[in-house]
């Protein structure tokens, strides 16, 4: 009698792999392929979706022909040079550098107490406290914007860059007190008790120990503080007198139709924040070349 071998003992006694189990290596690997097929897919939908806009927008900066059609026409730096030439839109751009610095300086005095004295003292409120230093981050800036000048109104100040600053400093002074706070939360109390048993006072422990632990966590905070009040829109509009800031100068002139200047001014601020970002990320990464 005859008796029926089946494939998978053949292939073991030839030393292979079973046909099932080679059957079902290679469908895993199927799977596993059209998985990850799938993820960079998405990765690559949502990036292009995010970054081809700016790619057209530096793109047409450099258009020759003051025409948005598609292809160009030609390579120029004449909106570059226009742009640099145009005194209204580098004095926006001074005022915004202007604004955006004192803002973020001033967040950073009023947000950085406030978050040692949430994380180091237990006084009465501080839940309340808490909250409503973070609600300035949640509320829309229109709000921010109308409740701001009309305190402005009542106490009789005319409105100027600085009142701008004050705006803005109110809007972002959560980012400070949020990654000062989270610092601070991972920061061992040990630390400041060794200082103050070898007779460091408060001071210089805070500017010998303390700083210099949550120094990344500052920097991080005003580089964003920087770039939000840089190109915010909503509260400056409320509280801007005769100067303008750069977004409001953009607007301003988008509502006569978009120039190929604009694109430019797009184009520097784009290269602007990417050295910002590249800026924070070498500030912030600690001795041994991790992220702070």
């Amino acid at each position: 009698m005859t008796m029926g071998v089946s494939t998978d003992t053949v292939d073991t006694q030839m030393g292979r792999a079973p046909a099932r189990r080679r059957g079902s290596a290679t469908a895993r690997r199927a799977e596993t392929w059209a998985s990850n097929a799938f993820f960079y897919g998405m990765v690559g939908f949502v990036l292009a979706f995010l970054y081809i806009p700016i790619a057209v927008l530096i793109a047409f900066s450099f258009n020759s022909s003051r025409s948005l059609s598609w292809p160009m026409t030609g390579v120029s730096l004449e909106w570059y040079a226009r742009l640099l030439a145009n005194e209204d839109l580098l004095e926006a751009l001074w005022n915004s550098v202007y604004v955006a610095a004192a803002a973020t300086a001033l967040t950073l005095i009023i947000g950085v107490p406030a978050a040692l004295a949430l994380d180091r003292f237990d006084f009465p409120g501080k839940g309340l406290f808490r909250k409503l230093v973070l609600l300035p981050i949640a509320l829309p800036g229109i709000i921010t914007g109308i409740s701001m000048l009309i305190m402005f109104r009542m106490i009789g100040f005319n409105l100027s860059l600085e009142t701008v600053i004050l705006g803005h400093a109110t809007a972002l002074v959560s980012v400070v007190v949020t990654q000062v706070f989270a610092r601070l939360q991972r920061l061992p109390r040990s630390y400041e008790e060794a200082s103050a048993d070898l007779g460091a006072s408060g001071l210089q422990t805070f500017f010998l120990v303390t700083l210099p632990n949550i120094r990344t966590a500052i920097i991080g905070a005003a580089l964003l503080s920087f770039t939000l009040s840089f190109d915010e829109i909503p509260v400056t509009f409320f509280l801007t007198g005769r100067d303008n800031t750069l977004p409001m100068y953009i607007w301003s002139t988008l509502r006569r139709g978009l120039t190929p200047e604009i694109n430019a001014v797009g184009a520097l601020i784009v290269v602007f924040s990417i050295v910002l970002i590249t800026l924070s990320v070498v500030l912030t990464r600690d001795k041994s070349g991790k992220r702070g």
